[in-house]
């Protein structure tokens, strides 16, 4: 059961008394910022990156600070700490939270929880056991046969010392997905791994060969994942974004449609403009799992519809907010006051599918003509947005002007980046 943080005894006391501390500066950021404002008129949001991300440091909302330490746990804590004895030091009366953005800080709050408790932090993260059990990819699918849920045909392999030292890649279906089965250990080991992604679409044996050689030499020793592909576009993939309560309860779910995803080779699968749309196989699913595995929190989906057969076949879970949960909001939801009234306040949040009409989109209307072949779907989502106040998570009229003014580069960027990286290349990603 949620313990109240005794020094907040209502919504109402939040913007006095919460400090809120983001780690990490992607569009998660920002959205976190920009919902606690909208939630509880908070002002001030402590942001720690690694370097000066504009559209943050920017912002009138962010006490922006750089921590060149903190993809590191050790130097995750010491910067935390330091944070929270600076804040008690002014505020004795103030609550502190802490929000991560990727992986690899929702793995290091969560293993290092007690000792950020400790330091007066709400960490709104499952222990880290479970964590680091279900964000494997093996153990995944293996819950998933359990439950009998849709996933991929797959094969493992250890890249570790005690793995082959070539795959038999003759005996595969190609094209094949190629992914590691820890994530965060795969970003940490990128450095040496050339030509290094988040996900390798892989087309031919030597195409597999040469990929498994580079990560085979490097310093990741977890599995990679081999999987069929699941065919279809872009708009075949599907988002699912729950929050359980204590008791392992699903209390708020959302997802939809993913119209266009970013197909950089660095950020490939990444999605960019997504629309809600409500599948009931999907939540069932879903809903079995966490309570199975006795979740609390934000959970992220990813799923592909395979029209071979008419299934929704997952892929894993994020165990964290994803990257583009500024949908939940969207859809009716405001998905940070969720964190407060359940880590913070202690409170009970009723059942509710934030499924109003939403398009979520990090890309200009351009973008979305050129690339999106569905155009029944193109024109779908076209009138969406129309009727979506905010669809772009990093614009926010109450925010700076040059905050303003970063988000619009940024999403003025994205014509660039389809150029080089999908339209030049005939919608592959580059080689």
């Amino acid at each position: 059961m949620t313990t109240p943080n005794p020094r907040i005894a209502s919504a109402a006391d939040v913007a006095r008394l919460l400090q809120p501390v983001v780690v990490g500066g992607d569009i998660l950021a920002y959205s976190y910022v920009r919902e606690l404002h909208r939630a509880f008129d908070i002002e001030r949001t402590i942001v720690l990156a690694t370097q000066d991300i504009k559209m943050l440091s920017t912002s009138r909302f962010t006490d922006y600070r750089l921590e060149p330490h903190i993809h590191k746990p050790e130097g995750l804590y010491e910067a935390l700490e330091r944070v929270a004895a600076e804040e008690r030091a002014a505020r004795p009366e103030c609550a502190l939270l802490v929000l991560g953005c990727d992986d690899c800080h929702a793995r290091m709050l969560s293993a290092g929880k007690a000792r950020l408790e400790a330091a007066g932090y709400a960490v709104p993260y499952i222990d880290f056991p479970l964590l680091d059990d279900i964000t494997q990819k093996r153990r995944f699918y293996d819950l998933c046969d359990e439950l009998n849920i849709p996933y991929p045909r797959t094969w493992y392999f250890s890249c570790g010392e005690d793995g082959p030292a070539e795959l038999p890649a003759g005996d595969f279906p190609y094209p094949l997905i190629a992914k590691p089965s820890n994530s965060a250990q795969f970003q940490d080991a990128a450095d040496t791994i050339e030509g290094w992604r988040k996900i390798y679409e892989i087309e031919s044996p030597e195409e597999l060969a040469k990929v498994w050689r580079s990560i085979r030499n490097s310093k990741y020793a977890g599995e990679l994942v081999l999987q069929d592909f699941i065919p279809g576009g872009d708009d075949a993939i599907r988002t699912l974004t729950t929050f359980s309560d204590a008791a392992g309860e699903l209390r708020v779910v959302s997802g939809g449609v993913v119209c266009l995803q970013d197909h950089d080779p660095t950020a490939l699968g990444n999605p960019l403009c997504i629309m809600g749309e409500r599948e009931e196989a999907i939540i069932d699913c879903a809903r079995r799992f966490l309570s199975h595995v006795g979740y609390r929190g934000f959970a992220n989906f990813d799923i592909k519809y395979d029209e071979r057969d008419g299934t929704f076949r997952f892929f894993e879970v994020n165990t964290r907010c994803g990257r583009n949960t500024y949908y939940l909001s969207l859809g009716g939801q405001n998905f940070a006051e969720l964190i407060v009234r359940e880590f913070v306040l202690g409170e009970k949040t009723p059942y509710r599918e934030a499924y109003e009409p939403f398009l979520y989109c990090c890309v200009p209307r351009y973008v979305l003509d050129r690339s999106m072949e569905n155009r029944a779907r193109l024109q779908q989502a076209l009138d969406v947005m129309g009727r979506t106040a905010e669809p772009y998570p990093l614009h926010y009229a109450p925010d700076s002007f040059m905050h303003n003014l970063w988000a619009r580069v940024m999403h003025a960027n994205q014509v660039r980046k389809f150029k080089r990286f999908y339209w030049d290349t005939n919608g592959k990603q580059l080689k």
